[in-house]
């Protein structure tokens, strides 16, 4: 297969959801939703135990056309913003569009707590005939024990646009502004957060030290602002949701968004402790490749090969679709399909968004992928990945709005996915063995920063939850966070004293918190599934295909169940750790 297209670094479009902020359209929305809202509370009166089905499943899919407006009003403020972080329009959009989602969920929000508060009977009977819609309602009684008055929900449905929602917003547009400047090849630079960060992946130990003293030097100095952030984001989540709607820990808030139970997450992260061992051993063996005694935290990226080796865009376009296309043509055609929408924002500028996400609006329409695209074989890692995820909502796209979403550790299964084909690609064309030698390293450096170096970060977080509700000073979380450093690198790496203030740096502990661990799950998972997939070849897909297109349908336990796969035993996950080891003893093996 070869790209049909020549694919070039561009903005994405957005004009599949709306023109610009002007579009007539886009403010008519505001105004069907809120008329459909209306008409909506219309059904309080007839919300009676003995409902009849087709009223009901009327009501849900009445329900289900106006968030799909709404989502596609949040989706064009968000994407705009992310493109722009800060362009003072976008910001305002997002706000504004945040406060109206608030005043929508109040209007409906009475069906959610009927349907909560319904009796069993009843709820199995209505279950029976919902159809595609079944386990969106069984995930919203989920919440019952949790859910508390209407008046209650409704204020707190408002607060959020001026408290989390404005501290994320607040978070994004004073980190997102920083540059940083740095001396490369002789001359100083004023580069981005992905930048310089694509330069502690060089072979030069020294520009490796700098680009995260700079990046450090940066943060640090606004550590105090971004750590009073982040503890009144964890102030207000303990309010909400341990001392208002009862939640034994912060972390079962998001085990419960992912129905997963609090042990599975807790034996994950047992297990991952037993094993960190792994990594530490993946250290020494690295450090002595690159000529050090110890590993530097400084040098946890670094190549073991001086490769200079560059993808232009669209060839790496090609080599990943060539991967997916490999596997599966199906795939390939998937992921094409984001390509040739334009939704695909690769360009590297100031003031967009850094890192890389995928985001799935509706059903209909394909995805849209943000990335920061510089060419080292990390970036095309990364396009695989994101693309990954796009690949994951399109097969799911036959499901509703409210069920085509995988939870969070799920969703992570075919990007994570996607990487791996990659790799195998590159691998199999690649002649040079210094190249095919860096390609294993990256593969061991990446499985670090998704598994261990995420756990860990999850580990930090019920940390820093308990210590904040016990009054903790910004500079006690930096402490704490070197101890978990410590913690996770034993005596196989230093720790530069400045790395206490990594933490400020990671935006999921503002905006989605207790998410991380859901890269480390969908890792470790893939893992797993790969190796069936080497086993049995074709005979594997059809299994792997059911739990893509499966979304946000089924439970996670019980999907994962029809694979033959228990995340509910220590054995799974360890399963995962001990392909993790064999694959540092096969690089101890090279010459």
């Amino acid at each position: 297969m070869t790209a049909q297209n020549t694919y070039t670094q561009a903005p994405w479009s957005l004009e599949d959801l709306f023109q610009g902020f002007d579009d007539p359209q886009y403010e008519a929305a505001f105004d069907v939703i809120r008329k459909g809202a209306e008409k909506f509370q219309g059904y309080r009166e007839q919300l009676v135990p003995d409902i009849s089905e087709d009223l009901f499943i009327s009501i849900i899919t009445e329900y289900e056309l106006f968030y799909r407006l709404m989502s596609r009003l949040q989706g064009f403020a968000q994407l705009a913003f992310a493109a722009d972080t800060q362009d003072q329009g976008a910001q305002a959009q997002v706000a504004r569009v945040d406060q109206f989602q608030a005043e929508v969920s109040n209007l409906t929000l009475f069906f959610n707590l009927w349907w909560k508060a319904l009796d069993d009977d009843n709820a199995a009977r209505l279950l029976q005939a919902s159809g595609d819609f079944r386990y969106w309602l069984v995930s919203m009684r989920n919440f019952k024990d949790y859910t508390l008055t209407e008046p209650e929900e409704k204020i707190i449905n408002i607060k959020d646009v001026t408290g989390f929602n404005a501290l994320n917003m607040l978070y994004d547009s004073i980190t997102n502004r920083y540059t940083f400047k740095i001396e490369v090849d002789g001359e100083v630079k004023e580069l981005t957060r992905g930048e310089v960060t694509a330069l502690v992946r060089e072979s030069d130990p020294d520009l490796r030290a700098r680009a995260y003293q700079t990046l450090f030097e940066v943060y640090a100095g606004d550590a105090p602002i971004l750590g009073q952030i982040y503890q009144a984001i964890a102030r207000d989540w303990r309010n909400e949701n341990l001392d208002l709607r009862g939640f034994k820990q912060p972390i079962s808030v998001r085990n419960l968004v992912n129905d997963l139970p609090d042990p599975v997450i807790e034996t994950l992260l047992e297990v991952t402790r037993q094993n960190a061992k792994h990594f530490q051993r993946f250290f020494r063996l690295k450090a002595k490749r690159i000529g050090m005694d110890v590993l530097r935290r400084y040098d946890i990226y670094a190549p073991v090969e001086k490769s200079d080796k560059r993808y232009a865009f669209n060839q790496a376009a090609e080599i990943v679709l060539e991967s997916f296309h490999e596997f599966d043509p199906k795939f390939a055609d998937l992921a094409k399909q984001i390509f040739d929408a334009s939704h695909i924002d690769s360009e590297v500028r100031k003031g967009k968004m850094s890192g890389a996400f995928c985001a799935t609006i509706t059903p209909d329409l394909s995805p849209w992928v943000l990335l920061n695209y510089q060419g080292k074989p990390d970036d095309v890692a990364t396009m695989a990945h994101e693309l990954g995820h796009g690949i994951h909502a399109l097969m799911a796209k036959d499901h509703t709005a409210l069920t085509q979403h995988a939870c969070l550790p799920l969703a992570e299964t075919a990007s994570t996915f996607g990487e791996m084909m990659l790799i195998d690609k590159l691998l199999a064309q690649e002649s040079d063995q210094a190249v095919r030698r860096d390609l294993l390293f990256r593969q061991m450096d990446d499985a670090f920063a998704t598994i261990l170096r995420q756990n860990y970060f999850s580990m930090f977080e019920q940390t820093a939850h308990e210590m904040i509700a016990q009054g903790a000073q910004v500079k006690d979380l930096a402490e704490a966070y070197m101890d978990n450093l410590k913690s996770e690198f034993g005596d196989s790496v230093d720790i530069a004293d400045e790395f206490r203030w990594e933490w400020v740096m990671i935006p999921h502990f503002y905006g989605v918190p207790f998410y991380v661990y859901a890269y480390a799950f969908g890792q470790l998972l893939v893992l797993s599934l790969y190796k069936q997939y080497q086993a049995e070849g074709a005979a594997f897909k059809p299994r792997y295909m059911d739990i893509l297109a499966a979304g946000g349908s089924v439970a996670p336990v019980e999907l994962l169940g029809r694979a033959g796969i228990d995340v509910t035993r220590a054995e799974f996950w360890q399963g995962g750790f001990d392909v993790i080891g064999e694959m540092v003893t096969a690089l101890e093996a090279l010459e």
